[in-house]
């Protein structure tokens, strides 16, 4: 199975930046967006998903296959790639 990353971000976030880069360097392919770059209603949208999902205000919000991690946290990001026979690295 695919794997299937995203990860909702703000660019002025270092937890962001080093989970980006963790997902990099594991060569996992991810899709992501900082919401602080974004505007008006597209903003607002990824904005409040990404509260659905974490049920507040917290970045890294994380969604592998489904199943969300909030915050960096790699041994959860591998717990659910592996889940779905991924893993990278």
């Amino acid at each position: 199975m695919i794997d299937e990353v995203f990860v909702y971000a703000l660019s002025t976030c270092p937890w962001c930046r080093k989970t980006k880069q963790w997902f990099d360097d594991s060569r996992i392919e991810y899709e992501a967006v900082d919401v602080d770059k974004l505007s008006g209603d597209e903003q607002d949208a990824a904005a409040d998903k990404a509260y659905e999902l974490s049920g507040g205000r917290r970045f890294p919000v994380v969604v592998i296959n489904g199943e969300v991690v909030v915050g960096y946290n790699p041994d959860k990001f591998l717990q659910h790639l592996r889940s779905w026979g991924g893993g990278g690295g």
